[in-house]
């Protein structure tokens, strides 16, 4: 009997002892569960102090890209490239990357990307900085950049030979080829690429044939070859997309074509990124992979 009831009191003082943990664990934290919540509240609050630092760094970097897009209208009289659509393929594989890291290494990586904006909005703002002098500088000079093709060429496909070495049509050997060409009827328009005055025109030795040649100023010129006739004289002034001459099969020549060049400050450049005022991202693309499918050269 003695023992039932020590044995009863021991199960009552278990039971008020469960009882006060459970109440105090209602009310009050333990130390350890004090220093977590504790944390926990920091954390919270650092999250949302770096929120709202990185929403202002993206409205800054929103700021100068608009920035950017109306120097580029300015200088280029068209809208900029947007490849915002390219690469979405990359982008599902880095959120799957995400979607797969711990707490503690998005947090790092957060406050890594964080960084990189701090950096990248720098960075933005001095070249804005450069290109609005620029700008202000060139004035009406910037009409003189080439920067549509010579010829009308919406669907891509005239383009037969692009710039580097390719194999020579007559001589049938690897030798540079400085410009692009354009395979297209005889007596077919051609563009001036951009305001300038013509410096020559004239039937050449070299195998080029009747060739038109524009001084842009700037140390940009450019080169029209293989012409059936010029529609300007030497000393006249053109505007972008004035039609000055037509196309032809003079000179060493395979078949009707035009053969364009772009040379800045004496040197021959690639005429294709000079395309920018009327090929989107997609047709510059496209074209980049044409130039690069080891054409013929006509010439």
């Amino acid at each position: 009997m003695k023992r039932s009831k020590i044995f009863i009191q021991a199960l009552v003082w278990v039971g008020i002892a469960v009882l006060y943990y459970a109440v105090f664990s209602f009310f009050f934290d333990t130390p350890a569960e004090f220093r977590l919540r504790t944390s926990t509240y920091r954390l919270e609050r650092e999250y949302e102090r770096l929120s709202e630092r990185y929403d202002s760094l993206l409205v800054v970097l929103d700021n100068v890209a608009e920035r950017d897009r109306n120097v580029f209208r300015v200088l280029f009289e068209s809208d900029p490239y947007d490849f915002g659509g390219i690469g979405q393929d990359e982008t599902w594989l880095a959120y799957e990357r995400l979607s797969d890291m711990s707490n503690r290494a998005l947090a790092s990586e957060f406050f890594s990307r964080l960084d990189g904006l701090d950096r990248e909005v720098g960075r933005l703002s001095a070249i804005y900085s450069g290109v609005q002098q620029r700008v202000a500088e060139m004035g009406p000079r910037v009409n003189h950049i080439p920067s549509i093709q010579p010829v009308v060429n919406n669907d891509l496909t005239l383009l037969t030979a692009s710039y580097g070495l390719r194999i020579h049509p007559f001589y049938r050997s690897l030798r540079p080829h400085s410009g692009v060409d354009y395979t297209l009827p005889e007596g077919t328009p051609v563009f001036a690429t951009a305001d300038g005055t013509v410096r020559d025109v004239s039937r050449r030795d070299t195998g080029s044939g009747l060739t038109l040649v524009i001084d842009h100023g700037d140390g940009y010129e450019t080169t029209y070859s293989h012409l059936s006739r010029s529609g300007v004289a030497v000393g006249a002034h053109v505007r972008r997309g004035d039609i000055i001459a037509r196309t032809g099969n003079t000179g060493l020549s395979l078949a009707p074509h035009l053969h364009y060049e772009v040379r800045k400050d004496g040197i021959r450049v690639d005429p294709i990124h000079y395309f920018f005022m009327e090929l989107n991202p997609t047709d510059y693309q496209r074209m980049i992979r044409i130039s690069g499918s080891g054409m013929q050269s006509f010439d």
